[in-house]
């Protein structure tokens, strides 16, 4: 395999292990807030509470409700950007011990 394939193939497994990750935020959210997501201007907007999980801070919370604010606060959003930079750095950590 060359060098970009595996670098492709390690982001398909980062985005996949993400979107897992994802779904369980928004889930957990939503539970949590009793669905209760979005504030009256995202409501209006038919904003889907979903996307307030992706994307950046300032427009998660312009449509988000209190109470999924409150939830943030305890359970922050973990965006692309983030969770990949945590998987790089577990990756490289396992493959330093791997090969010591």
């Amino acid at each position: 395999m060359s060098l970009i394939s595996d670098g492709f193939a390690a982001w398909r497994e980062c985005r996949a292990e993400y979107d897992d990750t994802l779904y369980a935020q928004y889930e957990a959210a939503e539970e949590a807030t009793n669905g209760a997501m979005l504030n009256a201007r995202g409501r209006e907007k038919k904003i889907d509470p979903f996307t307030l999980f992706m994307g950046n801070e300032t427009r998660a919370r312009a449509y988000a409700s209190e109470e999924l604010i409150e939830h943030w606060e305890s359970h922050p959003r973990v965006t692309f950007a983030k969770f990949e930079k945590r998987w790089a750095a577990q990756r490289e950590a396992e493959l330093i011990e791997d090969a010591a």
